[in-house]
């Protein structure tokens, strides 16, 4: 059985603190469908970082929600996260095993044929494919895969790890998330989906449901 229920994975951005507590944020995705919580932070220190992360984790207590950081194994050490996502220029996923354990949750961006084929010989719990669609939520030199090309490199994954949780992520609201699932999505990775949104449980609900839904009828 996979570790990752990956149906709806929430990033928590270090942005969106101008918008509300990143805690509180978390524990609402948490408690309105999200099966993973994702802390991202590109520009604070890693002090700050420990800090956040602590105050999201003590959040999703008692949730059964679980919780990995971005990019960084250290922070995820230090605060006792279930585990990390990995990107190309972060420590690869066999030296993140050794250092994490066997009951860490480790995940690994995909965004072409080469990070394919690397997920497929690596120590991972699930791969996210993207970006699917333009997104502003990132600044990512790679021109978008689109459908298509999450079709194809999810069929790569597949050949080789069929029971491996893919999620897909970028530009992905309600209306696209059953669009994804249907090429092969087990799910979806969203921020401003849900955390832009007026109502951001309502939100979380709303596309965990298109999830589901989309899932259901793609027998998956």
């Amino acid at each position: 059985m996979p570790k990752v229920e990956y149906r709806l994975n929430a990033l928590i951005d270090a942005r969106l603190a101008d918008k509300a507590n990143l805690a509180d944020l978390a524990r609402t995705a948490a408690l309105n469908g999200a099966t993973l919580i994702q802390y991202r932070d590109k520009t604070n220190s890693t002090r700050e970082m420990i800090e956040q992360a602590r105050a999201i984790g003590a959040a999703l207590a008692g949730t059964s929600v679980p919780f990995v950081i971005n990019d960084r194994v250290d922070v995820a050490l230090a605060v006792g996260a279930d585990g990390v996502h990995l990107g190309r220029d972060d420590m690869d996923a066999a030296t993140a095993r050794s250092m994490m354990g066997d009951a860490a949750i480790i995940g690994l961006t995909v965004k072409n044929e080469a990070d394919a084929r690397a997920a497929i010989g690596s120590p991972i719990d699930y791969a996210c494919i993207g970006g699917v669609y333009e997104t502003l939520s990132k600044r990512n030199p790679d021109p978008p895969v689109g459908l298509e090309g999450f079709a194809r490199l999810r069929a790569t994954l597949f050949a080789a790890k069929p029971d491996l949780p893919v999620g897909a992520i970028a530009g992905i609201n309600a209306q696209r998330a059953g669009k994804v699932v249907a090429v092969g999505a087990d799910g979806v990775a969203v921020i401003s989906a849900i955390f832009a949104a007026v109502n951001p449980a309502a939100a979380t609900r709303e596309l965990r449901a298109c999830v589901d839904r989309a899932l259901k009828a793609a027998a998956r």
